[in-house]
């Protein structure tokens, strides 16, 4: 068998085929690799993998075609078929000799990820699994190859077939759909030969062990076939009979059955078992925050898929199963629009999209449109949208949460002194809350409404009148809850003060200069606070936020008439409050400067009304463009902090998942090294490669 291998690897390298396929199979890559990860600076190498699918359905069938047929053409299978080793053996050491030569390219092809790692940050795990995927895929379309090669003596004959074959197994998916959109029995027993949908699982950085099970055992039946075709002949030839035929298809048939089996019982199993996420922010993971709130469900849940189960959407169909797993109470069922067109109307007049779902418990229900699933961000020189994120979790928890809970909690959000609206995800966790986000004016309330669970104040750039502050006082002194941001404005915000000056708060006028620079993000301004430990900074303890444009903020030491006081984010001790901010000309400390460290964000609570008043010095914090900077934690600092104030006792029902980031950062490539490297892996070396083998070849022509 050894001897088969190194003389089938050889005639790889003696030939032009060899050193064709592996500089086609690089130039291929490579130039998708240029375009998307070195020139758009995409860190992800998946999409230039799947681009390059469609033209490796021409390369596998060059490099398969000759493996068996030249022997048969030659009449050189003769001494195969009579050959003291067995025929599987034989199969096997040609099938690896070209699966190594694959197994090459790809060894090559894996070290693009590191090369994108010299220039910014790879997800390596996601990366790496693509690949393996491919490889995977690769391997099986040669299988195919090999067998069609046993089955005829012309070359021409074997790539076309094989071509034909791998072509079928890449458009089935349409070919499914064009048979019924809905799926019958024909189209399950088609999909068994769906090449690709493994392939998207693991390019998408999942590793799914069913679509390695279905790679494997696939390409082993296409191996056990080729060994029946030749056991065929090899009999006939010596026994001058052909009556074996029946005994060959009986095992081709129940070579086959057995792996339908294995397959459908590997798809059986558990999603938590089989599905093991490799994503950076994992993307196909269900938190524990989503499986505690599953685990005390008791009572029962429908989600209702408006979309035929053949075509549903394949990672959100992943996230309901993984659901459905985790809970009883939980039941998916799928209503296809075609069939049921007004099923949705029971639930809202409203018309929403396929592959929307409805979430269901009693009387109470939520829908879930489908364009809120995943998120996406448009990019204006080129004008092309791009997913960025999946919301499955998020969605699906938030409207199980909301329809098993019957009493629905309202937060005010004061408008009228020129506050900014709460936007992008930090709303949309209030909202994923399942609180009710309502605006109010104070001047045209006479108080706080009765049903207000909590206030937002943020970041008011014109000053309250008094009769507006004293609602906010007299709120708190009942037992309210406010959640507020400062900013700093050069006009006097005296009745605003009074808010603060009622629980002994002193905000200074002036914005705050951190001097260490591990408590910075690029400009002094820009500040990395310290955290101190408390319920609402948990989340965040280890991590940075950040907190642009700062003021200082003082306050007694000792807890006073019942108040008490928690600092959650401080300044280093170097940090100072510039005063004179408009005559600003450096970052150097001046006189009238005050002198640090200075708390910039706190917890107030009176234990006598259990009143309660979260104070964070920055308006900007609580925007995307600072969430971004520190990957998400000002968003779980405000959601921590919300919950707070809406009861710990009812957090259980206020867990917020964030979306889900598919994509990091781009990568920054100069242009100089975009074009030497991509002139250097498109051009360079596959022409190498291919000058190689002509020279090879020549040189043995002529011998």
């Amino acid at each position: 068998m050894r001897a088969i291998f190194k003389r089938e690897f050889q005639a790889c390298f003696q030939s032009v085929i060899g050193w064709l396929f592996i500089a086609a199979t690089l130039a291929f890559y490579f130039l998708y690799f240029f375009v998307y990860n070195l020139s758009y600076g995409y860190p992800y190498i998946s999409n230039s993998l799947n681009a390059m699918t469609i033209l490796f359905l021409i390369a596998v069938p060059v490099l398969t075609m000759r493996i068996l047929a030249e022997e048969r053409h030659a009449k050189t299978d003769q001494l195969i078929l009579t050959a003291p080793i067995s025929v599987g053996k034989i199969v096997l050491a040609k099938y690896l000799a070209l699966a190594a030569v694959f197994s090459l390219a790809m060894a090559v092809i894996s070290l693009s990820p590191l090369l994108l790692g010299r220039f910014g940050t790879v997800p390596y795990s996601e990366s790496y699994v693509a690949v393996l995927g491919f490889w995977l895929y690769g391997l099986t379309c040669i299988a195919i190859g090999t067998f069609v090669s046993s089955l005829t003596e012309s070359q021409v004959i074997s790539a076309v077939l094989t071509f034909v074959l791998l072509f079928i197994g890449y458009m089935m998916d349409g070919i499914t759909q064009i048979v019924s959109s809905s799926g019958n029995l024909l189209t399950h027993i088609l999909n068994c030969y769906n090449l690709t949908s493994g392939l998207e699982r693991l390019s998408n950085g999942e590793l799914d062990l069913t679509a390695v099970v279905y790679y494997i055992s696939v390409s082993a039946l296409f191996l056990f076939l080729t060994t029946q075709s030749i056991q065929k002949r090899r009999w006939s030839m010596s026994m001058k009979k052909i009556g074996l035929g029946i005994f060959n298809v009986g095992f081709a048939a129940a070579a086959t059955a057995f792996v339908v089996v294995l397959n459908l019982a590997a798809g059986a199993l558990p999603s938590t078992i089989t599905n093991i996420d490799c994503t950076a922010a994992q993307v196909y993971a269900i938190t524990d925050d989503t499986k505690n709130v599953l685990s005390a469900l008791n009572k029962q849940v429908d989600l209702y898929v408006l979309v035929n189960e053949s075509s549903q959407d394949e990672q959100l169909g992943t996230t309901l199963k993984k659901y459905g797993e985790l809970s009883s109470k939980i039941n998916v069922t799928y209503v296809d629009p075609a069939v049921s067109p007004s099923f949705h109307q029971q639930y809202t007049q409203d018309r929403i999209s396929m592959n929307s779902i409805i979430a269901v418990c009693g009387e109470r229900s939520k829908v879930i449109d489908y364009s809120s699933i995943y998120e996406t961000s448009t990019d204006y020189q080129t004008y092309s949208s791009q997913t960025t994120g999946y919301d499955a979790e998020g969605q699906l928890t938030s409207a199980i949460q909301y329809v098993t809970n019957e009493n629905l909690q309202t937060v005010y959000e004061i408008t009228g002194h020129g506050e900014t609206e709460l936007s992008g995800s930090f709303k949309e966790s209030i909202e994923k809350m399942n609180l009710d986000l309502q605006t109010l004016n104070l001047l045209e309330a006479d108080a706080v409404p009765k049903d207000c669970e909590a206030v937002v104040i943020n970041g008011p750039t014109s000053d309250f009148s008094k009769d507006d502050a004293d609602k906010i006082i007299d709120y708190l002194s009942d037992g309210g809850k406010v959640l507020m941001t400062t900013t700093f404005m050069a006009e006097k915000m005296d009745q605003f003060k009074r808010i603060l000056e009622a629980y002994e708060l002193q905000l200074e006028d002036g914005l705050v200069i951190e001097t260490s620079d591990q408590n910075y993000y690029q400009n002094p301004l820009y500040l990395l606070p310290d955290l101190s430990y408390d319920t609402i900074t948990a989340d965040v303890s280890d991590e940075y936020v950040c907190m642009p444009y700062a003021q200082g903020l003082s306050y007694p030491k000792e807890e006073e008439d019942g108040i008490s006081y928690t600092q959650l984010l401080g300044t280093s001790d170097g940090a100072f409050v510039k005063t004179d901010v408009q005559n600003m000309m450096s970052f150097e400390k001046e006189d009238g400067d005050l002198d640090g460290p200075f708390t910039v964000g706190i917890s107030v609570v009176d234990t006598k009304t259990q009143a309660q008043m979260i104070v964070y010095t920055s308006l900007a914090m609580f925007s995307e463009a600072a969430d971004e900077i520190v990957a998400g934690h000002n968003f779980s600092l405000f959601s921590s902090s919300i919950r707070s104030l809406v009861g710990e006792q009812e957090t259980s029902s206020l867990i917020v998942i964030p979306v889900k980031e598919y994509t990091l950062g781009t990568i920054t490539v100069s242009q100089g090294t975009t074009l030497l490297t991509g002139f250097f892996t498109v051009i360079a070396v596959p022409v190498l490669l291919t000058a190689a083998g002509i020279l090879i070849w020549m040189r043995r022509r002529k011998a």
